[in-house]
């Protein structure tokens, strides 16, 4: 059986590294003869039952996780709820909210790891797994990192998210794409999977590549993966110049001032074409030539693939001019950088990224700031030498990432998002007035606030395009050392509203002068009209974004800044403020005002904010109304505050609940799913309850709780619905804690209301 490993457990290989102990590192092992036989046997359930349902149900449960040995020691103490649907509003009382509250607070309490964090499966993604394997093979490793159970698993999880078409998405929740169909194609055939009568997956889908247009019409990032296998040849990419690193950093266009998920991914691929590094030409490589295509390989039109794109993956058309740009490069540019001499300017410029490559994988520990970085890194390291400790060190932390389900195992979007979750569970629990009641919860959780704090900055970081990051939290666990603004931000939150319970629940309390680094920090990611964006400063203008040659992926060029991670920014400095009124006063005040009126200012005329990591209005417009209360905002003196009440009391459901469709973040229109969620419906209803709705007409409310209350399950926990997370508008992937923690936050501050109505 599967065993989910945790922190230390999961950390014994001599190449592996950490700042803090391997506090939140989840790594999945397969222990043979492990569980009795009912186990072993209810796992093959769990997945026959998801096998069957996945064309109607593609979210898992975490199943595995929830049944493995050390967490169902615990379940056994805690009693199965028999849930009671509510019929009436008037059948919610205070006594009701408060059972309801301990059902979900017990079992969930139950499935806190040792370190103090929930694991989950961050995942959804559907590119980053082939991009694992492919880097394995080119570089010889399958063997070394994957077990023949691992594959088993993997391959499990491709043919369960294949779509009913025959291909596959660029996210597990959407249609079929050429990127998704090209890349988890040719992932089944490296895993030794084959295209025989027998096999009808790969049968339907080879049939939807060709049908589509073949592979010639992926899309960038798919061609560069491909053509590393040597499926897709480099001459039908468009460029991707290395000597853009070695302009002067104060241009625009200097990769240096991009957004850093895009300079971190670039940096590499930049590299990768250069060198034009392709892997071992195997049998199984010579057949998939054959088969992605529907003319003979050495027939292919390769600048007229270049050129290609399927319709469907076309989320970011290129522009005339980008497309002149590409023409001109791909033509006399790039051929010139390939002669001597230019070919020396060349060379100093691999050189360089090479240094870069270098320096982010020792300060990212080789976990790297996602995992697409992160392999590629890993692929750059052995070309360069193939025997180097850096590709050595690169190997285990790919465990990092994978995750098993009952659906199969796949890739992480990220290494986790246990900071970031931790910091909402934190508000969540403190919420519902019942912290005293999960003293080991909220201790532990408090522990590992502490330990994930990065506590010292990078060295020489400026010299590498890098910002500080003492006294921040990374999305994570802290060990990548990637500072995530909002992250750090909602974290300090957390801390400061714990920091109001009584030590002897808690344990020893945070220094406060990590609470004033946490500050220090925030304010040095502050744009300069007091806004924030998502993981560094803005550094250049916003229409640089034209550059963007992704295809499939929409702003990737500018770090602009959002609401969401504005108004968290607001929230930690007032709550911070109200402790240490002293600390940087002026400059506090300053982005608190300034960073309103921006919030302001990018209110929809429906009276909405469109939300850029999550799905999609309400999850905006509940972070828009938070940070305008914490500055100062009511209903009754802020006419936004109004409007968007009015937004969510309008797309209400009629059975109180609320439920957004991920394709609103696509149109940037709020669209209906049809049937409530649970966390579109909390987020709704907190952004009611912050902005004061319950004082003045709480029957909207009321239907709301209603409908969350008969949402749970006899568990205690909530359902796992569709995935809500979502990333540069075009990507989708699943928040595994949201499911209860924003059930146990919007019926925590129901409650409030409750009580201090009785009172």
């Amino acid at each position: 059986m599967w065993k989910l490993k945790v922190g230390k457990a999961a950390s014994s290989d001599p190449l592996l590294s950490s700042p803090n102990g391997f506090a939140g590192r989840e790594v999945w092992e397969f222990v043979p003869g492990a569980g009795t036989a009912e186990e072993r046997a209810e796992v093959e359930n769990l997945r026959r039952d998801f096998t069957r349902n996945r064309f109607t149900r593609r979210e898992s449960n975490d199943l595995l996780m929830r049944m493995q040995e050390c967490y169902a020691r615990q379940n056994k103490a805690v009693t199965t709820l028999a849930v009671n649907k509510i019929e009436d509003c008037s059948e919610i009382t205070e006594e009701v909210v408060l059972t309801v509250l301990r059902g979900v607070l017990n079992q969930y309490s139950s499935l806190q790891s040792e370190d103090g964090h929930w694991p989950g499966g961050y995942c959804g993604i559907s590119f980053i797994l082939p991009l694992m394997i492919f880097a394995l093979h080119v570089t010889g490793s399958i063997n070394d990192v994957l077990s023949s159970e691992h594959i088993r698993e993997i391959c499990r999880y491709i043919y369960n998210m294949q779509n009913e078409d025959g291909g596959w998405g660029t996210s597990t929740l959407g249609p079929s794409s050429m990127f998704g169909s090209c890349v988890n194609y040719a992932t089944l055939r490296l895993l030794g999977e084959v295209p025989d009568e027998q096999n009808e997956g790969l049968s339907k889908g080879r049939a939807w590549i060709l049908s589509h247009g073949t592979a010639t019409a992926a899309p960038q990032w798919a061609k560069i993966y491909l053509s590393v296998i040597g499926v897709y040849e480099w001459k039908g990419n468009n460029p991707i110049i290395p000597e853009l690193w070695m302009l002067p950093h104060f241009l625009p266009i200097h990769p240096g001032n991009f957004w850093g998920f895009c300079r971190m991914v670039y940096m590499p691929m930049s590299y990768i074409y250069a060198k034009r590094i392709v892997g071992p030409i195997t049998p199984t490589i010579m057949a998939m030539r054959e088969e992605l295509y529907s003319v003979p390989y050495n027939k292919i039109d390769w600048d007229d693939a270049r050129r290609s794109c399927c319709k469907v993956d076309m989320i970011y058309p290129p522009s005339w001019l980008q497309k002149v740009t590409m023409a001109s490069l791909h033509k006399f540019v790039e051929p010139v950088f390939n002669m001597w001499p230019m070919n020396k300017i060349r060379q100093r410029a691999l050189t360089n990224l090479m240094d870069h490559i270098h320096y982010e994988d020792e300060n990212s520990n080789y976990i790297g700031l996602c995992p697409i970085n992160k392999v590629l890194n890993m692929i750059c390291c052995w070309v360069e030498n193939p025997k180097c400790s850096g590709f050595k060190r690169h190997l285990p932390r790919i465990n990092d990432y994978l995750w098993i389900a009952e659906d199969g195992m796949t890739s992480k979007v990220y290494s986790g998002c246990q900071s970031w979750e931790m910091a909402f569970i934190v508000q969540a629990f403190c919420s519902t007035g019942l912290t005293h009641e999960y003293g080991e919860t909220v201790r532990k959780a408090y522990d590992f606030l502490k330990n994930s704090q990065v506590i010292q900055n990078c060295p020489n970081y400026k010299s590498f395009y890098r910002e500080r990051s003492k006294g921040s939290w990374t999305l994570s666990n802290g060990e990548n050392s990637w500072s995530i603004p909002d992250t750090t931000a909602e974290c300090l939150k957390a801390l400061l509203l714990l920091s109001k319970i009584a030590s002897n629940d808690i344990g020893v309390p945070i220094k406060e002068e990590r609470l004033y680094d946490a500050v220090d920090v925030l304010l040095a990611y502050t744009n300069k009209d007091g806004t924030l964006s998502s993981i560094e400063t803005k550094r250049t203008t916003s229409w640089l974004e034209f550059l963007n040659p992704s295809e499939s992926f929409r702003n990737i060029i500018v770090d602009e800044p959002h609401p969401e991670c504005t108004s968290s920014l607001i929230q930690a400095l007032v709550s911070f403020k109200e402790i240490y009124p002293g600390y940087r006063h002026k400059e506090i005040e300053k982005i608190i005002k300034s960073g309103a009126l921006f919030i302001e200012k990018t209110q929809r005329k429906d009276g909405s904010w469109y939300g850029s990591w999550a799905v999609c209005f309400t999850y905006g417009t509940f972070f828009a109304i938070k940070g305008l209360v914490a500055a100062g905002r009511t209903y009754q003196n802020s006419s936004s505050i109004r409007n968007a009440c009015n937004f969510l009391l309008s797309k209400q459901q009629t059975t109180g609940g609320w439920g957004e469709n991920y394709l609103g973040c696509q149109v940037e229109e709020y669209v209906d799913n049809g049937r409530p969620h649970v966390v579109n419906t909390c987020l709704a209803m907190l952004g009611l309850l912050y902005a004061g709705q319950f004082e003045l007409d709480p029957l909207p409310l009321y239907r709301a709780a209603k409908e969350l209350i008969n949402m749970q399950l006899d568990t205690g926990e909530f359902p796992q619905q569709e995935i809500v997370g979502n990333f540069n508008s075009s990507l989708f992937f699943n928040y595994p804690n949201y499911r209860n923690l924003y059930p146990i936050w919007a019926l925590g501050e129901f409650r409030r209301r409750l009580l201090a109505k009785m009172g």
